[in-house]
């Protein structure tokens, strides 16, 4: 009686957190974004930057809301976070492969939704400060840390997940569901193509993104957490997701480092066309990296909850 009274308890905590994670990475976050733009200040990168650490740090810490944090509980965080910066800043020197965003996905699945945006979040504004920080510093934080966010929330995961063997059935519905959708979007630019010369730009981002919006959905269960599922799943988000915020932010950007010349659709419809082969080598490298370490390294973490009791 007294376990199925707690096991409700953490549910509705879970339930509660979950909700004002997504009125944050939904709504605020992209707020303070869009304030960047608008507000012409040089350093409003740096600040918004920071507001975007501390309004994700609020749901992960509701965790703690009826005790106080244990080292152990917040170290996972700090060395998943270690991790992705060290081996991402690594790679972008000897070989440019997307193993950063791998990481995040692997961190996502393995500590949950919260987690995984915060080390995205995290990860990417301490790469910066390597690899160059600038007005496009919030935007990859978002998008780096949406990605963890979606995984932790599609996968299956915590202590009693155990790595299955990999079966396409399990990735079936969502990969069917973006197929379809672009199928879908190609048959529309065929019969409406509007202005466009081809159908590889936005509508392959915007249909893309429905189709793996719908496929998730209708995933009934969790996603499990075996290295291809994950692998095909880390191929859409990267590609659509990723792809789709970052090369918004580049027009946003360089208009707004133009003067505040108004946003040019054609210009974005161009970035969409010229920027989709890079998303597909990003989308490629980091899914080869999550199966490749995916499962290893969930496994690895899940011993580690269960030892020594984290996020039970």
């Amino acid at each position: 009686m007294a376990e199925a009274k707690t096991l409700s308890q953490y549910e509705a905590a879970s339930s509660k957190r979950l909700k004002v994670s997504v009125l944050i990475i939904l709504i605020i976050i992209p707020a303070a974004i869009a304030a960047a733009y608008f507000i012409p200040w040089d350093g409003m990168y740096m600040l918004v930057s920071v507001f975007i650490l501390v309004a994700v740090m609020a749901p992960f810490f509701m965790v703690f809301e009826r005790r106080r944090p244990k080292a152990r509980e917040l170290m996972l965080i700090v060395v998943m976070s270690a991790m992705t910066v060290a081996v991402h800043s690594l790679f972008h020197i000897i070989f440019p492969i997307q193993i950063g965003t791998a990481m995040v996905i692997i961190s996502g699945i393995a500590l949950g939704p919260e987690a995984g945006f915060l080390i995205g979040a995290l990860s990417r504004l301490i790469c910066n400060f390597y690899m160059g920080q600038g007005p496009w510093t919030p935007w990859q934080m978002f998008a780096w840390g949406l990605l963890g966010f979606l995984a932790g929330f599609i996968f299956d995961k915590g202590s009693e997940v155990s790595v299955r063997a990999r079966s396409f059935k399990m990735v079936a519905g969502p990969f069917t569901a973006v197929v379809l959708s672009l199928i879908l979007g190609y048959l529309l630019f065929l019969l409406f193509p509007g202005n466009d010369d081809t159908f590889l730009g936005w509508r392959v981002y915007a249909f893309g993104c429905i189709g793996l919006i719908v496929g998730l959905i209708l995933q009934k269960k969790r996603l499990p957490s075996d290295d291809l599922t994950m692998s095909v799943i880390t191929f859409f988000m990267t590609v659509i997701v990723y792809g789709g915020i970052m090369n918004l932010s580049t027009v946003v950007n360089s208009t707004n480092m133009a003067g505040g010349s108004k946003i040019s659709i054609e210009g974005l419809k161009l970035l969409y066309i010229s920027g989709l082969p890079m998303d597909l080598i990003h989308g490629i490298t980091a899914a080869v990296c999550v199966f490749i370490l995916g499962s290893s390294i969930i496994s690895k973490l899940d011993r580690i909850k269960i030892k020594y009791g984290i996020y039970r």
